[in-house]
């Protein structure tokens, strides 16, 4: 039996976890509406132009987040279809919604979780958040993004769902891709599944998609860690997933 995630989990996550972001919108846009009639004619138009913006962005926000959450098939894991019966590795930021589900549809595979959040680097008040609502699996390892504790060429499968854009530091993004390249098999794939700072994320997120990263910061992470792109997925418009792999030596 599939493991069907709850009604609007997507959404109701989002604002658990950033509450106050949406409270001090909420307070501001009241705030505006019933006194900015008392502001100063050369403020006004201002204020209210800024209010009505602000309520179209953070609805925007929420309706695509539904979307992308809620209804779209992002949590089928469609490119992991050949998984069974192989060694994954699963690696978060502190939140971990996909491992329960590999478990389910994968249960002849060999599932090792790790979670490489570190609160001294990792400050977000929503991964925090995260972590009370949803504590981890009892098995999950906790990792340095500089040095993963396994052999090389241990897993078939290693798997960055939503989580690798919370390593700000880009040397050690590139540091950590190197490690998944040491213990992910020469026959194995990588799959990283990220939002873009791109168009369609900032007609979504307006600012919140500085967040995110380019596909040619990507690129370029991924070309120094000595990986290359073997086909990229689009689940949805606003999320996309690089299936990479060792570079092929053979001459």
């Amino acid at each position: 039996m599939e493991l069907k995630r709850k009604p609007f989990q997507g959404i109701l996550n989002i604002i658990r976890f950033n509450w106050h972001f949406y409270l001090i919108a909420c307070l501001s846009i009241l705030f505006i509406f019933l006194f900015g009639n008392y502001f100063p004619k050369s403020i006004q138009i201002f204020s209210f132009w800024a209010a009505y913006i602000s309520i179209l962005t953070i609805t925007t926000s929420l309706i695509v987040s539904f979307y992308i959450y809620d209804i779209s098939d992002l949590y089928e894991f469609n490119w992991l279809v050949t998984s069974d019966n192989k060694k994954i590795l699963n690696i978060n930021a502190g939140f971990d919604e996909t491992s329960v589900i590999i478990k389910r549809r994968y249960p002849n595979s060999k599932l090792t979780i790790c979670d490489f959040y570190n609160p001294d680097k990792h400050t977000e008040i929503s991964i925090k958040r995260a972590r009370q609502i949803y504590p981890q699996d009892q098995n999950t390892i906790q990792v340095s993004t500089q040095k993963l504790p396994f052999a090389d060429n241990s897993f078939d499968i290693s798997l960055c769902f939503l989580a690798t854009h919370e390593i700000r530091n880009e040397s050690e993004r590139i540091d950590f891709f190197k490690e998944l390249n040491r213990v992910t098999k020469t026959t194995g794939q990588i799959f990283v599944t990220e939002h873009l700072r791109d168009v369609k994320n900032f007609s979504a997120y307006t600012i919140g998609f500085f967040h995110f990263y380019s596909k040619s910061n990507w690129l370029r992470i991924f070309l120094q860690s000595n990986l290359t792109v073997k086909q990229e997925i689009k689940t949805t418009p606003f999320i996309t997933t690089f299936i990479i792999e060792k570079f092929d030596d053979t001459f």
